[in-house]
């Protein structure tokens, strides 16, 4: 009987982005103190979740898929979040090994998430293919589920198991992580479904259909909603660029090659990337690339059928340097070459597309013993031959009511509606461990002595943390409530979201409203659709609609200097400042 040969762990390095959170600066204005990573959802620190998308992966495989897990952060906000991972109860009980933080000197909160795939720090902490991933994601779906697709088509596993007929890099290589040119893989998900939000903002795909395999999908795998991206932008660059060319600028060159599209316009980029290590080396060469979705993605979706693209990207030197590597030493350390080891041999699967097609007979002289030099004509110089550029694939969400919840939260009205929808899972004691959702919580209500007989709280759509008190007469229906807060008498909460610490006075009606940590409502008060940044105080009976409740650091120092001795023109100035800080 012959050895089994076993299959090293794909050994995946998880970098998950760490935003400022720029449409959250509500919440997020002190990024020192409370970044965008720690604003909570659903009572849990927004990190919680792509780290805990990470580790579930771990549960269900024979290997770990994601071995190494960055936080990759602004220096300004590491020191915070270097404080949650090690006290917030939610961050501590993950799984170890814990997440370490990359606070590189360069990054700052205005780089680009392509621009920081270039800085040295991060450069030398990923040694195989990675996964890139936003703090704010918010996923349902079984990440293994996607690991399997995206090693099935373009991956470890492709060779053994019909992956794409694009692939035109080297015969299968034990693992996954160096395997050589081997596309990407992206997610995209509805934002017009159940649960749309108004204003979520959207891209702009085109896609083309793989070529079908011979072997169907089984039933629940992924694989039969990805197809190759030849497109994708952002909608509003979209009209930019509809704007200043008066149309919809389409290159023959990409219905020449691929003659069947599909153009989705209500679909957004998750920002769950799968990358080969060589994307490392094309950002790298490319210092113009400054967002990952727009440029990098963008570009090399174009670079498939977009004439001379790809080798303006420079992804022909990218790739031969691919190979002088794979050449030099052995990239799997096993004391095999690749060469000499096709896996696709060993599969009982149709594998006909990874077998090098034969050459074609070379002229040979009869007059001369020793060998006469190829012309030209017959192997045209490398930097002639015309360029397979790897396909970047999209997995296309489908849009039906079972669809598992994937979002971003990055807008106001997103992290309401992401809370609220969370908020109605049923909790752990309630269905048990295996049949509740992996955030569910252990309780709806983690402190039930802190409610008082009078009131009402809707158990089925709330969500109420530790030590939460809630006074006589007080109506709470479809809300979140964060610890340490006091909900006094008479008060009535509709669909709200209060952070940790929040006090509301008595007889307040609250509706659609969002609380930072401990802001104070006074009695009273009616506010619907408001934001109240942390620490504000909401003066007794304030009624207000659609407001945001900040208060802007420095304009007493500037009204101060503008009466000492600004003049007219200092308090013009001013008046222009006041307005520019409250658009904001």
């Amino acid at each position: 009987m012959p050895h089994a040969i076993q299959m090293p762990a794909p050994g995946f390095q998880a970098l998950i982005l760490c935003g400022p959170g720029v449409s959250l600066n509500t919440f997020t204005s002190n990024a020192e103190e409370f970044p965008k990573a720690l604003v909570p959802v659903a009572n849990r620190p927004m990190i919680w979740y792509p780290l805990d998308w990470c580790y579930r992966m771990g549960k269900h495989v024979l290997t770990d898929l994601v071995q190494d897990i960055h936080l990759i952060t602004p220096p300004s906000s590491a020191k915070a979040i270097e404080a949650a991972l090690s006290q917030n109860p939610h961050l501590t009980s993950l799984p170890a090994p814990s997440a370490d933080i990359l606070a590189p000197e360069g990054l700052t909160q205005t780089s680009g998430t392509a621009a920081l795939l270039r800085l040295p720090e991060v450069q030398s902490v990923i040694s195989g293919d990675f996964l890139v991933l936003p703090c704010d994601l918010i996923c349902e779906m079984a990440g293994e589920s996607l690991f399997e697709a995206w090693m099935i088509q373009q991956g470890g596993l492709g060779g053994a198991s019909l992956g794409s007929h694009d692939y035109r890099g080297p015969i299968m290589g034990i693992g996954g992580e160096k395997g050589g040119r081997r596309g990407g893989l992206g997610v995209w998900f509805e934002t017009k479904s159940e649960g749309s939000v108004k204003g979520e903002e959207t891209d702009f795909v085109i896609t083309t259909p793989l070529k079908p395999s011979v072997v169907l999908p089984p039933d629940g795998s992924l694989r039969s909603h990805i197809s190759r991206l030849v497109y994708s932008t952002t909608t509003d660059t979209l009209k930019d660029v509809m704007e200043d060319k008066k149309s919809f600028p389409i290159r023959h060159g990409l219905i020449r090659k691929h003659g069947r599209i599909r153009i989705l316009t209500t679909y957004r980029d998750a920002h769950i990337y799968l990358f080969p290590l060589w994307v490392l080396d094309m950002v790298k060469k490319n210092d113009a690339m400054d967002s990952i979705s727009e440029d990098l993605v963008g570009w090399w979706a174009k670079a498939g059928w977009q004439d001379g693209l790809a080798d303006k990207l420079g992804l022909r030197q990218v790739f031969e340097d691919v190979e002088d590597k794979e050449g030099e030493h052995d990239s799997h350390h096993s004391g095999l070459a690749e060469e000499d080891m096709d896996i696709g041999s060993l599969s009982t699967t149709w594998t006909s597309d990874l077998i090098p097609k034969p050459r074609k007979e070379q002229p040979s002289s009869f007059a001369s013993r020793g060998s006469t030099p190829v012309p030209s004509s017959v192997h045209p110089p490398i930097e002639n031959q015309k360029l397979t550029v790897p396909p970047i694939l999209a997995y296309i969400q489908p849009s039906t009511p079972s669809a598992h919840l994937i979002r971003r939260v990055d807008t106001a009205a997103i992290l309401l509606y992401v809370s609220l929808h969370l908020a109605k899972l049923e909790s752990i004691d309630e269905v048990g461990r295996a049949s509740s959702s992996p955030f569910a919580h252990a309780h709806k209500i983690a402190y039930q002595g802190g409610i008082a007989q009078r009131s009402i709280v809707t158990k089925a759509d709330c969500l109420l943390a530790e030590n939460v008190t809630v006074e006589e007469k007080s109506v709470i229906k479809e809300s979140v409530i964060g610890a340490n807060c006091h909900i006094k008498s008479g008060a009535r909460l509709t669909r709200c979201v209060l952070m940790d610490g929040v006090v509301v006075g008595e007889r307040c009606q609250l509706t659609g409203c969002i609380l930072g940590r401990r802001v104070q409502v006074g009695r009273e008060s009616v506010l619907k659709d408001c934001e109240v940044q942390e620490g504000n105080v909401v003066a007794d009976e304030t009624d207000a609609k659609g407001e945001k409740f900040m208060v802007f650091e420095g304009l007493d120092e500037d009204v101060d200097k503008s009466l000492d001795g600004g003049g007219d023109d200092g308090g013009s100035d001013m008046a222009g400042g006041d307005d520019d800080a409250l658009e904001r």
